[in-house]
């Protein structure tokens, strides 16, 4: 709990100094922005992300259609926390514990980039599904990840797991 409450209190300044950056909303929601922008145009989607003028969000275009706005809770930094926080908890050899972070949190962050992809996908084609595309897909892609890395983490690598196995 402590190591989800730093790291949480770290974010919440980041996000706060970012109020002045040149990348706008903040440095990381922009690059997924970009990112997701990348790997659309990859498949043959023509996208754009341009900054959301009312607000603190890059507007997602696919082909001049305007689908989703990126925020900041978009840019899977919170469930990267979450991720780190539960493997401190249950942590295992020093070596293994980091590499098993910093791997899966590369895997959280990929993984989120291809959500969004999907999303835009599932929006320009069947933009009456927008709720459960948005609501119910979205966050299963994310979290079901996450729950597989931790399930991985406590049978696998974890000091519970092996003084279990």
């Amino acid at each position: 709990m402590l190591v989800y409450i730093c790291l949480s209190i770290v974010y919440k300044l980041y996000l706060n100094a970012s109020v002045e950056s040149q990348y706008y909303p903040d440095y990381i929601t922009n690059l997924v922005a970009y990112q997701s922008e990348a790997l659309l145009n990859t498949i043959g989607y023509s996208s754009e992300v341009l900054k959301h003028p009312n607000e603190p969000s890059m507007k997602l275009l696919v082909r001049g259609k305007y689908l989703a706005r990126i925020i900041e809770g978009c840019n899977a930094i919170s469930v990267i926390v979450l991720f780190i926080s539960f493997v401190i908890a249950f942590s295992g050899k020093l070596k293994t514990t980091v590499l098993f972070l910093l791997s899966g949190s590369i895997l959280i962050y990929i993984v989120n980039l291809i959500r969004i992809v999907i999303l835009a996908v599932g929006l320009y084609h069947y933009p009456w599904r927008s709720d459960i595309l948005h609501s119910v897909i979205f966050p299963a892609i994310i979290y079901g990840m996450v729950f597989l890395l931790w399930m991985l983490w406590v049978n696998r690598f974890s000091n519970i797991g092996k003084n279990n196995g």
